[in-house]
């Protein structure tokens, strides 16, 4: 989909996975991490999940998800030849989505310098599990500096839709999950690949990654993506991080 980013020199960054936590240093839920070699049949995709309104929160941290406000990602790379960089953003703002408060996590997308798209996703952690839920999101979508078009915009709570799980709290190998529970409109799903990633980058080599493969129940193809521990998205498909840490200002 997107053609590889040259790689530049990279330092070599481990970071050691552990148990989710709030910004006073308690766990959410049961340490993640299983052992890479505990793989399993790909279960079926689950769509519900246990998760209730009070057991979750709206800042913290998963080992490969980072939930905290001003915490950035920077993602480069090539589409049919034009420069694309993809902007994740954890805003200071919250959003109450079907009952839950969540922190909105803005994805603010660019080719060749124009925007294309600007999400407004609403994400929180479970205090039992551990697990990145996901409840809606907003879309705008971009054309010559308008706003075209809202496409794949849902929010759990409205027309039937629940929410999802972006990552569980204790990924397994061949786990399978719906990331977004919107029938007719979002149905994304995601598998669990591998725990034991490597992945080199313009901002460092990373191990011990989160390997994804991402598709669609109302689309064909998939996508890949790798989460580095203690900081997040790493790479999405031929999109290589470049840049992490929280923002300036």
């Amino acid at each position: 989909m997107r053609p590889f980013l040259a790689v530049f020199p990279a330092f070599v960054l481990l970071v050691a996975c552990g148990s989710p936590s709030v910004d006073d240093g308690s766990p959410v839920g049961p340490p993640s991490g299983a052992h890479p070699d505990e793989a399993s049949a790909p279960t079926p995709d689950a769509d519900t999940f246990a998760e209730a309104e009070g057991d979750w929160t709206s800042r913290g941290r998963h080992p490969w998800f980072v939930l905290e406000p001003g915490w950035q990602l920077v993602l480069e790379g090539e589409e049919d030849g034009e420069p694309v960089r993809l902007t994740i953003t954890v805003l200071d703002d919250t959003r109450v989505v079907d009952g839950v408060e969540t922190r909105v996590v803005e994805e603010r997308e660019t080719e060749d310098g124009e925007l294309v798209e600007v999400s407004r996703n609403f994400v929180a952690l479970s205090k039992v599990t551990g697990a990145v839920g996901y409840f809606g999101e907003e879309v705008d979508l971009y054309e010559d500096g308008r706003v075209v078009g809202h496409g794949g915009a849902w929010l759990a709570g409205r027309d039937g839709a629940r929410f999802g799980l972006l990552l569980p709290g204790a990924p397994r190998v061949g786990e399978r999950f719906f990331q977004e529970v919107a029938p007719g409109t979002a149905l994304d799903r995601a598998e669990i690949v591998r725990l034991d990633g490597e992945l080199s980058t313009p901002a460092g080599r990373f191990e011990g990654c989160l390997e994804v493969r991402e598709s669609s129940a109302l689309e064909k193809g998939s996508e890949l993506k790798l989460h580095a521990p203690g900081i997040g998205l790493a790479q999405e498909e031929d999109l290589l991080l470049v840049r992490y840490g929280m923002r300036d200002g």
